[in-house]
């Protein structure tokens, strides 16, 4: 199956260079359908015919941000060597909050690009 996401241009750069391969997203109804295999065409926000396609290879399912990043690599999950020291799993919280959090959970989806359009 295929599915589709948006990225802002900071990750969707991450992802196309090799440097973010997990993606962090709440694990609602949408994210529940996203199996191993699967292809995800990630498109940038920024420039919408910027595209990139990536193979789910693994899936880490949590109730929390804050459980996720204690578990998971966050230098893959769009952090850098530069602003690791200063991770949060309250940064995400700009995107999810923690009642969405609390009544779906929380996913890393690990992927391997393989193809982009750019």
């Amino acid at each position: 199956m295929q599915h589709e996401m948006h990225l802002y241009k900071e990750p969707f750069d991450m992802i196309k260079n090799g440097s973010k391969t997990i993606e962090l997203r709440l694990y609602d109804n949408k994210r529940k359908l996203i199996s191993v295999n699967d292809t995800i065409v990630f498109t940038s926000t920024e420039n919408p015919g910027e595209t990139i396609t990536a193979k789910v290879i693994a899936l880490h399912i949590f109730d929390s941000f804050e459980t996720l990043y204690k578990n998971l690599p966050l230098l893959k999950c769009g952090y850098t060597p530069e602003n690791i020291a200063n991770a949060n799993p309250s940064d995400m919280e700009s995107f999810y909050t923690k009642e969405q959090q609390k009544k779906y959970g929380v996913l890393g989806i690990e992927i391997l690009v393989i193809s982009e359009n750019l």
